[in-house]
């Protein structure tokens, strides 16, 4: 294991080297080459035995980070929070949750990070607040200054406020039940496209917007690197031509009509708004103009491929790039949205992929990400985790294929690992409010899944399936909190944490972890994959996912299996590779020699992947 002065040297190493690689094409930013990790902190390391993870924890472990090569840390929310939705329900933007640390451990991090060469983007909720926060708190006085920081609304005409049926209209909660909750103070409902503590923050108001910028621009004062932005495409709301909310009372635009969960949806009304485009770039002249070495990257539900790539070119002055999620909804179609649970189709990623390399195309930059805390292991999920070899042949393939498009990778803490879903049986285990709460709707309420069938599909598909504790080492609890500390987890950790732990991935070069860290330096150090231009190819293969790279007269084709069958090699493959050789192969997982027998024979053994240099 490398010490923490090893790392620092080689990491000043490696920025010296990549300063020849970083400009591999006109006009490319330091962040497209860099690799991102995204950590979720209540389930990294536990530093103080207390079961949660902490900021003390994440600083013991960024050593880790640097050696897997990673040139950036996203932190999830760390902020005083309720933690209704695990601390993206802030109560104090300006303060550390106690459960994590102090502003102190925090900048001990910052610190450290830095000297390691990481840079350190934090989670940035401003969609919604907390119910929480001083500003809702103030906003519940109609006589206050900030009494229309958030959407507040009267009942129904003619029905008592406060009971069903008076809500101001009949939108749902993507977390379930109404997207209205009475306040009796106020006297009126406020809308939350969330929980019912995560109140909407009114963007339309700009003293909100002011005090959003003034508090983003302490943060970076303090020395963080940008933000990762939440749900940020659903700050601006469409209004009817009064600047009334669609559906209320008096509105001159109507909303959908309900579905079998008895309510409509306000997604479509609540994204991609006719305001984002001034609402961003006003952030981005209050906040990062004149800034140097920051990343912004936006989640963006219900933004359009068109769009994407306007609000990511840089002449626009928005974000750098942003998180899509067309890709991940290639395995549910049902009244019960992801939880109506179909098999994914190889032809289905492939196609959603091209639309977000149309981006990079067209000026703009793409997020590359499998897996986060919203989403389930993609190990699981799309791979084959069936038996050992499996497991670590798909995690590898799947890795490989998404690191060699051209983008920015996110990885999620133990997807280099390969680890798996949590293999929940009981609700009791589940933690998440998301998971909780649509299990009482579809299946107490609306009858729309049956048990067994919701089980299933949070089994597949639940947030909390990469919420369990890291896995560091075989001990009980997997090395995210000390055997001895007397205080179990938060959640439980994954029962196979003895075969799929971080210390014997890095004892074991033919690992997942190694694997991963190879494609890393492969972006830090071939042009080619940085800024070669992408095509897809074999677009008839029912499991083949290939496409190639060209930058001058470099040129790559990646071709991947992804599928558990034994599968003809695509002849377009066959046709550009010709009579294959073994230095040619540029990674694999698997020997090269094999990957070159495989292509002679034309067939592809079950998740086989490489990256192959062509003549």
């Amino acid at each position: 294991m490398l010490t923490t002065e090893k790392v620092i040297a080689m990491t000043e190493q490696l920025n010296a080297d990549f300063a020849a690689t970083r400009n591999a094409a006109a006009k490319t930013p330091w962040w497209s080459n860099a690799v991102v990790y995204q950590i979720y902190p209540r389930s990294f390391q536990d530093a103080n035995g207390d079961g949660i993870g902490d900021i003390p924890g994440i600083t013991r472990r960024l050593p880790y980070v640097a050696e897997l090569g990673i040139d950036v840390i996203w932190l999830c929310p760390m902020y005083v929070s309720p933690q209704d939705d695990n601390g993206y329900d802030i109560a104090d933007y300006q303060n550390i949750d106690p459960m994590f640390g102090t502003l102190d451990d925090m900048d001990e991090l910052l610190r450290t990070a830095h000297n390691l060469g990481l840079k350190v983007i934090m989670d940035l909720v401003v969609n919604h607040s907390s119910d929480e926060h001083a500003w809702f708190i103030e906003s519940r006085d109609k006589t206050s200054d900030k009494a229309d920081w958030y959407w507040w609304r009267p009942a129904k005409e003619g029905h008592v406020p406060g009971e069903p049926g008076a809500e101001p209209n009949s939108w749902g909660s993507y977390f379930g039940g109404s997207a209205w909750t009475y306040d009796p103070q106020r006297g009126e409902y406020f809308f939350h496209q969330f929980s019912a503590k995560q109140p909407d923050l009114n963007w339309e108001r700009p003293e909100l917007r002011q005090a959003v910028y003034e508090m983003m621009n302490w943060w970076m004062d303090r020395g963080i690197d940008g933000f990762r932005m939440d749900v940020i495409s659903q700050i601006s709301k469409t209004l009817d031509s009064r600047g009334m909310l669609p559906g209320t009372d008096g509105s001159d635009k109507q909303i959908y009509p309900v579905g079998s969960d008895g309510y409509s949806s306000p997604f479509d009304f609540c994204t991609d708004g006719p305001r984002l485009d001034e609402f961003l770039h006003e952030m981005y002249e209050a906040v990062f103009a004149g800034r140097e070495g920051f990343l912004t990257v936006g989640e963006g539900p219900g933004i359009s491929i068109t769009r994407a790539a306007h609000i990511t070119n840089p002449d626009s002055e928005e974000l750098d790039m942003l998180f899509l999620f067309d890709h991940v909804g290639i395995d549910d179609d049902g009244p019960a949205g992801k939880w109506s649970v179909v098999p994914w189709k190889v032809r289905d990623l492939r196609n959603v992929f091209a639309g977000y390399e149309e981006i990079v195309r067209d000026g703009g930059w793409t997020s590359l990400f499998y897996c986060n805390h919203d989403q389930p292991r993609v190990v699981s999920r799309w791979g084959d985790d069936t038996t050992e070899e499996l497991r670590s042949r798909s995690a590898k393939a799947l890795g490989l294929v998404l690191h060699m498009h051209k983008g920015t990778p996110y990885i999620y803490q133990g997807e280099e690992l390969g680890m798996t879903n949590a293999g929940f049986t009981s609700l009791d285990q589940y933690r998440d409010v998301e998971s909780l709460n649509h299990y009482r709707q579809y299946v107490e309420e609306a009858g729309i899944l049956t048990h067994d069938e919701m089980m299933n599909a949070l089994a597949l598909k639940g947030r909390d399936n990469s919420r369990t504790p890291m896995q560091w080492d075989d001990t009980a609890y997997a090395g995210f909190i000390d055997e001895d500390a007397g205080q179990a987890p938060w959640i439980s950790v994954n029962a196979n944490k003895e075969v799929i732990n971080a210390k014997r991935q890095q004892d074991d070069p033919d690992s997942v972890y190694h694997f991963f860290k190879r494609l890393i330096e492969l972006r830090h150090t071939k042009d080619i994959v940085v800024a070669g231009d992408w095509e897809l190819i074999a677009q008839n293969s029912d499991s083949v996912y290939a496409f190639t790279r060209r930058l001058g007269n470099e040129s790559l084709v990646v071709v991947a299996n992804l599928s558990s069958d034994t599968v003809e090699l695509p002849t377009e493959v066959a046709e550009l590779v010709g009579e294959p050789l073994n230095e040619r192969v540029l990674i694999t997982n698997q020997d090269a020699a094999l990957t070159c027998e495989e292509l002679q024979d034309r067939h592809l053994r079950p998740w086989t992947a490489f990256a192959y240099i062509l003549g």
